[in-house]
């Protein structure tokens, strides 16, 4: 009988402490004179399904890892070797393995890993060196040259090694033995993919004897006098040099001298050189003051107003592998969109993501790796976070963070994690924390006294309470209501909306106690996948998943903006542009309102523009007085140009454009635009005259032919039409189905509960009366009491043809209704649309911010807004008239009163039904919607839910369309 081996010592993988034979956190910095060697690259790998299936042999030397495959390191496993290496999943609080701290499951894959290197001919003999790992989710134990270096957790967290005494010239194997699960993996779930791997760079740095080791740098400014003191504390006494401030100094010695603050509007930054024996270091140094004071979070004595974003690490084919390339374009992107704010959801990012909001200029939030939201559905029994087993691997955690990211000026609030609920390891690490930087406030949403926070930090709440809450009425401990409040995440950007961000930042704008916020979040995290456009949770065969609950942000999986960005961007604009006399001002001015928190208005030009019926007639600069923050000035408009179209619709458009090339927008990039409406629009007069007459089975009238049974418009002109009706279903949104926890109440299953999305339609007259075509109907869903009644009214005066709708509910309606309009289909060829109306992109009560009024043209195939999960999308809001044309010919719309404009090649129950954009396939006939109103969209995914000014609710109501074919089109 053969004797079974012993087995192996795993321990370490369960233990709650954060590893062994790691070196004491310290600074990253870019470069130095020290010499590196990138080891990324192509590395051997083997999988196994468990952490106990293989031996230490792999890592000696002399080992042949005859067999294995090949991996690119930064790189998660289960992104490569086409699902040979497993699949990522998705959980957004529950963890994916049963919860028995600190146990994990035996089946925990596990990556071996090796690389072999030589070092250049030029590395340096002397000193040290050390081996740096910037991120390995979740455990790792390292070697190399057969030597143990010893293990880590902290997945999003940089861990170094000593080795310059194991290093050889050549032939040096560095084996890294990667587990996906362990005890860190009860810290760190953080919604988002549980995605296993060396995922952020390995690098070997030389040490040379006298280097810098770790350093502090310390830069205030004192915006009394407007002089900055710098003070650079280091673990190696050495010399700092700023030759643009004539500074030359030792370390350890303050110097006080005149600069330029750094702001995130500012951000001013100050070449520098840190000189010990042994290392030169690149420094880049921002002046700037972070206080708690008057119960306000200021920066440089100014009170902030947060217009920010969480913002996970995301690549749709790297996952949480992003190069600098992707995370300077993510603050372009941000910085175009007028957002000055980034809260690091829920983990530090790569390091040189902070030296990007540096130079570039973002506030941050730095967000330690933490996370244990999976606790709160056993009421919180055994939180890590009040478990004095687990207070080591907390504080490890805090260090890294803070000893990592202290030099950066964009730096400015430390985050104790997220979620994570209360417990005496939270407070330790706060206290840790203010003990090493006093120059930083502390933000934790759990701790809703305040105990151990500079803000109070609250999720999603309702407009009303948020609105309580600026006015002092909020109640609460004493100590919370001194302070100011934030909210760090709201309005919830999953799919269509959110809806309701204009009303939260005139709160914002309205209160002094209110700072602002961050919308959740930044990017959907859908994966590219050649069947499936983007996947989600449960695409993968997950046991346990949430959807596409992780496809929540402002931008798509390729980094396209979705239309809540460009939402975003308009509410929270800098530069206010409105008319003057909305609240009695002067008519033929503007108001404009510097909304900056420190900069003038000198970087940006000011333009008018006139248009009649959406199109520009003629432009000019416009003359705009030095405004300094909070300031505001009316200024008066030229005379209108002379058309000869005095009678049509007109308005003013004026914006602010940037001045001068910036890093992150070219000159003439929009920052903030308005509309001034010198008189109301015309409404369009019924068509009346003609009189109908019945043609055999058809009833013509006008330009327009109808069934004589049912009343169903059959044709307009040459443009037949299909199916014209009343319509009150859309697909729903992720905000209409809500969130199952929110308290509001969710629209979407109410509506299918109903049965709004399968009403029939019931004919029970059609009448001929002098010029009217009368049609007389009933539309209820099976099984209910309530209905609409409706009729309709068409006239024509020979070549256009007027529908009138009246619409009365009958039986008791306890929910709004999606939206009340007509559907209609025309012939696929009518691919082409135009409209007068508001554009260029989507819009809806409550996410209508954006939209701008002018004359627009998009193919149908353009109007669609691709949601990874599809919904309700590409409506088109206040259209005055609209048209789809073809090659040969094409059909005009006009509104009695502006309407919603939508077409789609498929129909709403085909959208409905999709999961997948790819599920989604062009049928023969352009499915047009003509809304009278739509029902909001709110922000119920996760957030709130429709607003009452945003509901739609079933009442008497009428509208009229008028219709024209375009033969000559």
């Amino acid at each position: 009988m053969t004797a079974m081996p012993a087995p192996l010592p795993l321990s370490y993988v369960e233990d709650p402490a954060p590893g062994h034979g790691v070196l004491p956190p310290r600074t990253w910095y870019a470069m130095s004179d020290a010499a590196r060697l990138p080891l990324n690259g192509t590395w051997r790998f083997r999988l196994s399904a468990t952490a106990d299936a293989h031996d230490d042999a792999f890592a000696t030397p002399a080992y042949d890892p005859v067999g294995w495959d090949r991996i690119q390191v930064p790189g998660h496993w289960v992104l490569q070797g086409d699902g040979a290496f497993g699949a990522p999943a998705y959980t957004n609080v529950l963890y994916p393995f049963p919860v028995d701290p600190p146990h994990v499951p035996t089946a925990n894959p596990t990556g071996d890993h090796l690389h072999t290197f030589d070092l250049p001919d030029d590395w340096p003999a002397d000193g040290d060196t050390v081996v740096r790992f910037d991120g390995v989710e979740s455990c790792a134990r390292v070697w190399l040259n057969g030597t143990e270096l010893g293990h880590f957790k902290g997945s999003r967290l940089a861990h170094e090694f000593a080795v310059g005494h194991l290093l050889q010239p050549s032939g040096n194997v560095l084996a890294v033995r990667v587990h996906q699960w362990s005890s860190g993996s009860y810290l760190e779930d953080q919604d988002q993919w549980w995605l296993p791997g060396i995922f952020r760079d390995v690098t070997l740095l030389h040490r040379p004897a006298g280097c810098t080791s770790d350093f502090f740098v310390h830069a205030s400014y004192h915006h009394l006098d407007h002089t900055g003191t710098l003070l650079v504390d280091s673990a190696v006494p050495g010399r700092v040099s700023v030759p643009e401030l004539g500074i030359d100094t030792t370390t350890g010695i303050p110097v006080t001298v005149p600069v330029d603050p750094w702001t995130a509007e500012t951000p001013r930054l100050y070449d520098a050189e840190l000189i010990t024996p042994g290392e030169r270091v690149p420094l880049r140094i921002g002046f700037r003051t972070v206080a708690l004071d008057d119960g306000l979070i200021k920066v440089n004595g100014r009170p902030l107003l947060f217009r920010g974003v969480n913002r996970h690490e995301f690549h749709p084919r790297t996952g949480r592998t992003v190069d600098s390339a992707t995370m300077r374009h993510d603050i372009e992107l941000m910085k175009r969109h007028n957002i000055n704010a980034v809260r690091t959801a829920h983990y530090p990012p790569h390091p040189e993501f902070f030296a990007l909001c540096d130079e570039l200029g973002l506030w941050v939030i730095d967000e330690c790796d933490l996370e244990t939201h999976g606790f709160e559905e056993q009421a919180w029994r055994d939180n890590p976070t009040d478990d004095d087993r687990w207070t080591p691997a907390l504080l490890d955690r805090a260090q890294r963070m803070v000893e990592r990211d202290k030099n950066h000026p964009s730096v400015i609030i430390w985050s104790l994690g997220n979620e994570s609920g209360r417990g005496r390891g939270l407070t330790a690490m706060a206290a840790w924390i203010r003990g090493r930087d006093s120059g930083r406030l502390i933000h934790y949403e759990g701790d809703q006294e305040c105990r151990d926070t500079d803000m109070y930090s609250r999720m999603y709440p309702p407009h009303a309470e948020v609105e309580s809450i600026g006015r002092g009425l909020d109640g609460g401990p004493a100590r919370r209501r001194q302070l100011p409040l934030i909210l760090c995440e709201y309005a919830h950007a999953m799919g269509n909306g959110p809806g309701g961000l204009a009303d939260y930042q005139r709160l914002f704008e309205s209160h002094e106690r209110l700072q602002g916020g961050f919308v959740w979040e930044w990017i959907d995290h859908g994966f590219a996948h050649p069947a499936l456009g983007h996947a989600y949770g449960g695409d993968f065969g997950e046991e346990l998943h949430d959807g596409n609950f992780v496809c929540d942000g402002l931008l798509f999986p390729d980094r396209t903006p979705s239309p809540g960005l460009v939402e975003y961007k308009k509410v929270i604009e800098p530069v206010r542009i409105e008319p003057a006399d909305a609240d009695g001002g002067p008519s033929g001015t503007v108001r404009i309102t510097n909304r900056y928190d420190f900069s003038g208005l000198d970087h940006l030009a000011f333009e008018w523009s006139y248009q009649v019926e959406g199109e520009t007639v003629d432009t000019g600069p416009l003359t705009v007085p030095r405004l300094q923050p909070g300031e505001r000035a009316e200024v008066k408009l030229p005379a209108a140009p002379v058309t000869d179209r005095q009678h049509d619709e007109a308005q003013w458009t004026v914006r602010a454009l940037l001045a001068e090339n910036t890093p992150w927008a070219d000159r003439g990039h929009p920052v903030a635009w308005g509309q001034v409406a010198p008189h109301a629009p015309r409404s369009t007069p019924p068509a009346t005259g003609a009189r109908p007459h019945p043609q055999n089975r058809r009833i013509a009238l006008g330009p327009a032919t109808f069934d004589a049974r049912t009343g169903e418009l059959l044709t307009v002109g040459c443009t037949p039409i299909t199916g014209l009706r009343l319509d009150a279903w859309r697909a729903p949104t992720d905000n209409d189905n809500g969130a199952p926890w929110q308290p509001d109440v969710r629209y979407g299953p109410l509506w299918r509960q109903i049965g709004i999305h399968r009403l029939q339609h019931r004919t029970h007259a059609v009448e001929l009366s002098g010029e009217t075509v009368t049609v007389r109907t009933r539309v209820a869903p099976a099984g209910r009491d309530i209905g609409l009644r409706v009729v309709y009214r068409w006239t024509s005066d020979g070549t256009r043809l007027t529908l009138a709708v009246a619409v009365t509910p009958e039986g008791r309606w306890t929910v709004p209704l999606p939206r009340l309009g007509l559907r209609l289909g025309l012939p696929a060829s009518y691919g082409t649309a135009q409209w007068f109306g508001g554009g260029p992109g989507e819009a809806y009560p409550d996410t209508r911010a954006a939209s701008m009024l002018g004359r627009w043209r998009a193919e149908v195939d353009d109007l669609q807004t691709p949601y990874v999960f599809p919904q309700e999308n590409g409506a088109r809001p206040d259209v005055r008239w609209a048209q789809l044309s073809g090659p040969e010919a094409g059909l005009r719309i006009e509104g009695g009163n502006p309407f919603w404009f939508t077409a789609r090649r498929w129909t709403t129950e085909q959208l409905d039904a999709a999961t997948h954009r790819t599920d989604l396939e062009p049928g023969d006939t352009v499915w047009v919607n003509l809304d009278h109103r739509q029902h909001g969209i709110g922000s119920q995914s996760c957030g709130p839910g429709v607003l009452p000014q945003y509901q739609l609710h079933a009442e008497p109501t009428e509208f009229t369309f008028t219709f024209s074919s375009l033969e000559d089109a």
